[in-house]
């Protein structure tokens, strides 16, 4: 008798094939206590792990393969950086020293210590970096048991294998991309996950956050994974199986016709013209967007410049960065957001200050006015940079007005200095803002009297809106883009936008979420940015969009307050 679960589906698509299970299971973390004289020689056998593990990551970073997506090496990258931390290298061999205890208790304590922070993170993606930690301090604990934590995943014999697994992470995913896979499911993860980004990027089916799929799938079952609906179907019967098998065969057809729209403009059927732009985070992601067909970089996140190293990045730094994308992208428009730290996003050369709640605090814009020779660095390299390329400068999580007052003084002063030095850059270089916070939707019209454009992120203002973490188990049903407050904000903005003739756009992963392309169409959004992997999902239904067509299922939308009534017109929208 066939079963289904339930989870989020991510990268899209059906696959059919045998369960692959990963065994996972837990290392036990004995506690006893050392003698003097043996501290040393825990700390040594410590040490080692932490080298062991690292070795492992580099072996693994440099291993991966040359048509994997770039996100796979930013975040091994990112599993390197948090293994260097002294948090997990150094903070436990000092527990060792205070309580004499042996090493896995004292990575035990500390890593307890930093999930119970996590804990305390309001802003999903921030929150959601809780597994990398858990996955390193999980790649020690198996270098201090002595096992191989690069062993291969078992290989399906008919190129039709799932893999069933409680958690990936991005060193699993390497040894994943080389294996004959064809989808995964876990039961943990969520849509901002790195699981989910990587699953994306490599637009396999897939579903996370199926809770117990582990327990109740047998090795070698025929399991359904639908990334469509986020279903999976555990022992279906031969009708099912054929139902899965047309629709299998329907997502192909559809998957291959995107490649004959790649060089196609993004165009409307009645002929408005649509900017499809793409979300990076480090300047080598920048030929994937190109390789997806973007007209531009609608997000380049330069906070993980400052997360990669121990050290503040200099000027130099910075500005190289800046401009190996402003050179790969040529005469394409670049906008470049201003550092976003803050909440859980805390580099190794910034001293961490206990918040209640980080996610109300000091972060964003915030913290650069705070710091403002942290700040007037940035903007020195970003300006230096504006000299080889068309960049833009969008700032994050404004809320006051006078906020741009102040940016505008940091920025007149740094292209004065410039100047002086005779150092060229754009001087015609424009200014725009992040509408994420509430206050700064509903009183829009005063921000763009002041800036050159907007970009909506529809991820924290919907989270904001509804006071609602889709993170949280308890509550993650009512985060909702669909709700009537969130669709209202959105028309509000756009609207003010395109009466005050200034451009706006939408960065959040509504953006790229191709079931949403209409609804935003018909709310009068013509710039959206997303993860390279999305645009042609998304160019595809604008191509297929006629807005004359669609303006009275949009009005009905805009003047539903039910959201029931709201997913029922999306359906007729979208049909």
């Amino acid at each position: 008798m066939s079963i289904s679960l339930h989870g989020i589906g991510i990268g899209g698509g059906i696959a059919i094939g045998r369960a692959h299970l990963v065994s996972q299971a837990d290392i036990e973390i004995d506690h006893y206590m050392l003698h003097d004289a043996d501290v040393p020689a825990e700390q040594v056998r410590y040490d080692a792990a932490i080298r062991h593990a690292r070795q492992e990551l580099e072996q693994l970073w440099g291993s991966i393969p040359e048509n994997a997506p770039t996100e796979l090496g930013a975040f091994l990258s990112l599993h390197i950086m948090l293994l260097n931390d002294h948090t997990l290298s150094r903070d436990p061999r000092d527990l060792i020293a205070e309580q004499k205890c042996n090493a896995e208790w004292a990575l035990q304590q500390q890593l307890d210590s930093l999930l119970a922070q996590f804990d305390e993170i309001e802003e999903e993606y921030l929150r959601e970096r809780r597994a990398d930690v858990i996955q390193v301090a999980d790649r020690i604990f198996k270098a201090l048991a002595g096992h191989d934590a690069l062993a291969p995943l078992p290989v399906p014999n008919a190129g039709d294998g799932i893999l069933v697994a409680h958690d990936l992470s991005p060193a699993d995913m390497v040894l994943f991309k080389d294996s004959q896979y064809v989808a995964f499911i876990t039961d943990v993860g969520g849509p901002t996950s790195h699981t989910a980004i990587l699953a994306r990027s490599l637009d396999l089916p897939s579903v996370l956050a199926l809770r117990h799929a582990r327990a109740m799938i047998r090795d070698g079952e025929t399991i359904i994974v639908d990334g469509v609906n986020g279903m999976v179907i555990v022992d279906p019967d031969e009708g099912i199986l054929a139902e899965y098998r047309a629709r299998q065969d329907q997502w192909q057809v559809k998957k291959d016709a995107l490649q004959g729209i790649l060089k196609k403009k993004a165009v409307t059927r009645d002929g408005t013209e649509i900017e499809l732009f793409a979300n990076i985070e480090l300047p080598d992601d920048s030929e994937q967007a190109l390789g997806n067909g973007a007209a531009g970089i609608g997000l380049f996140r330069s906070e993980f410049l400052f997360l990669k190293e121990d050290d503040l990045p200099t000027e130099e730094e910075q500005f190289e960065a800046y401009k190996q994308v402003a050179e790969a992208m040529g005469k394409k428009p670049i906008i470049i957001r201003t550092i976003d730290l803050g909440k859980d996003k805390i580099p190794k050369w910034q001293e961490e200050v206990e918040t209640p709640n980080p996610a109300l605090g000091l972060t964003g814009i915030r913290l650069c006015l705070a710091e403002p020779q942290l700040f007037r660095t940035q903007l020195r390299a970003l300006l230096r940079a504006s000299a080889f390329g068309k960049i833009k400068l969008l700032i994050p999580m404004l809320s006051h007005v006078g906020e741009i007052r102040q940016i505008r003084r940091h920025l007149d002063e740094v292209a004065a200095q410039l100047a002086e030095e005779g150092i060229a850059f754009d001087t015609q270089i424009e200014l725009g803002g992040m509408i994420e916070v509430p206050a700064a939707a509903v009183t829009v019209a005063s921000f763009l009297a002041q800036l050159d454009f907007v970009s909506i992120g529809t991820n924290d203002l919907i989270q904001y809106t509804l006071a609602v973490d889709r993170n949280d188990d308890a509550v993650n049903h009512l985060y909702d883009p669909l709700h009537p407050a969130v669709i209202s904000l959105l028309g509000h903005v756009i609207d003010t936008a395109n009466r005050m003739e200034k451009p706006v756009s939408m960065c959040g992963e509504m953006a790229g979420d191709p079931a949403l392309t209409r609804l935003l169409l018909g709310l009068g959004l013509r710039r959206f940015s997303m993860l390279p992997a999305q645009l042609l999902k998304v160019k595809q239904q604008v191509l297929s969009t006629d807005l004359d067509k669609i303006r009275d299922l949009i009005d009905a939308m805009r003047n539903s307050a039910d959201a029931d009534e709201l997913r029922n017109l999306l359906a007729q929208l979208n049909a």
